[in-house]
């Protein structure tokens, strides 16, 4: 199982990269294909230093990775820990549907059980 390969801490820094709609953006134009920084911080109404630290937070949550080219710092996207983090997420799905489905049971045994 994924979560029980990642840290309770790299699990957190996963999901709090991803809570915010602009680094998932990120992440989806950098699958995509790589792109700059500065390329990147044209498709935001905000400003390249505030592109460069939400790159830095999927950096650290290991979902890109930044390269130095000349001036150009290049972005591209970690498959690998995406992978990961699709596959975590498809896990706590799974959890989930399970428990809804236990729910279910408990209430058609109830509901038998009452008539």
């Amino acid at each position: 199982m994924v979560v029980d390969e990642l840290s309770s801490s790299d699990i957190d820094r996963v999901f709090q990269a991803l809570a915010d709609a602009t680094r998932r953006d990120i992440v989806f134009r950098v699958i995509a294909g790589e792109h700059s920084v500065s390329e990147l911080a044209e498709f935001y109404s905000m400003s390249f230093a505030a592109v460069q630290k939400h790159v830095a937070v999927l950096e650290r949550a290991s979902l890109v990775t930044k390269e130095k080219r000349g001036r150009e710092q290049m972005v591209s996207a970690n498959f690998e820990a995406v992978r990961r983090a699709q596959q975590l997420l498809d896990e706590y799905e799974t959890i989930w549907r399970q428990r809804v489905d236990r729910i279910s049971q408990i209430l058609a045994e109830d509901k038998k059980a009452s008539s």
